[in-house]
């Protein structure tokens, strides 16, 4: 009986060793894939590892670069900054010269001193701060649609007399008034029409309904509030109907104008900001008033851009945030240097 009992064990025992082979090798299988799949994730979050490590190094650079960019700006700013400060401290030292030897010489030379004065303050520091004159008649230009139909035009504190100048050229009859008897001498030099009055008198004086334009070009911020106000009046009863009022002044909307160039003049008062003129001139009984936004500083004087090309994906996007935060701060810091406010007389 043994052999017969022995064959059947025998099968079973060659069929589990068979299965156990199947299972081994189909085990051996899986782990491979497992090992393949692993090294494929592994390849995978080194290669992601390292686009991200090549991003971060690219945005740091950007970044990097865009940081140098703004400190050479400011480096610039401070330059011309510095170079101004040069200047002011020699001319202080030889305006403390001239001051030393008239105390000196007496009454005499005090006299001549003021009178001395008086021309710088007037005539050099138009030349000097305000601009040549070509360059004024040039940012005139932009009134001359307006006013071609306006005369007669009075100027208030006509200057150099850029604008009479300007609106003669054109044909359009025209004269001026300004309160420094060097600026009127320097204008009747060159054959305009120029009486020494102040603002407010020449309006108080001048026949109602009787002009078409009344300009002013710089001299508000030298004015008192109230009288602000009071030469927007007068200038609304000198006007006939249909007649026009434009005044010019540096804007306070911008940092940089408030901050420095406003203070050049030593005669300035306060900056005058548009929404109060607006008011006045709507006092006043003005309409159509629109307000003009003059000389942008050039682009070498503003922040700089982060430059989008050669950008993609995040960076892109993120530089792109970044100068639309520079667009809002830089129209804060800088903006435009001047603006005027037209205001017109109505019918009736």
């Amino acid at each position: 009986m043994r052999p017969f009992v022995s064959l059947p064990q025998n099968d079973l025992w060659e069929r589990q060793r068979v299965f156990n082979l199947i299972l081994l090798d189909v085990f051996e299988q899986h782990l491979q894939q497992w090992k393949d799949h692993q090294e494929r994730v592994e390849r995978l979050f080194e290669q992601r590892i390292g686009d991200l490590d090549h991003r971060t190094r690219h945005l740091e650079n950007f970044l990097r670069q865009g940081l140098d960019e703004v400190m050479r700006h400011d480096d610039a700013l401070f330059g011309r900054v510095d170079r101004k400060l040069d200047r002011y401290r020699r001319e202080t030292d030889e305006l403390a010269g001239l001051l030393r030897t008239a105390l000196a010489q007496g009454p005499e030379a005090e006299k001549g001193l003021r009178e001395a004065d008086t021309d710088v303050s007037y005539i050099d520091f138009e030349h000097r701060f305000r601009g040549a004159e070509q360059d004024i008649r040039d940012r005139i230009r932009v009134y001359l649609p307006r006013l071609c139909q306006a005369a007669p035009v009075l100027d208030l504190g006509c200057g150099r007399g850029e604008a009479l100048a300007l609106l003669e050229a054109e044909g359009v009859e025209c004269r001026g008034v300004d309160p420094s008897s060097a600026m009127v001498r320097y204008c009747l030099e060159q054959g305009l029409g120029v009486d020494q009055k102040d603002a407010l008198s020449a309006l108080a004086q001048t026949e109602p309904a009787s002009l078409g334009g009344v300009v002013s070009f710089h001299v508000i911020e030298h004015l008192a509030p109230e009288d602000i106000e009071r030469l927007v009046r007068l200038a609304f009863a000198a006007l006939r109907p249909g007649g026009i009022l434009v005044l010019e002044t540096p804007n306070p909307l911008s940092v940089a104008v408030t901050a420095g160039s406003f203070w050049l003049d030593p005669t300035h008062k306060r900056p005058v900001h548009p929404e109060a003129l607006a008011a006045c001139y709507e006092q006043a009984g003005f309409t159509g008033i629109e307000r003009l936004d003059l000389r942008p500083y050039p682009e070498e004087e503003r922040l700089p851009q982060i430059p989008l090309d050669g950008l993609d994906g995040q960076n892109r996007e993120l530089a792109d945030r970044l100068n639309r935060l520079r667009d809002e701060l830089d129209d804060f810091l800088f903006g435009y240097r001047d603006y005027a406010l037209v205001g017109v007389r109505p019918d009736g």
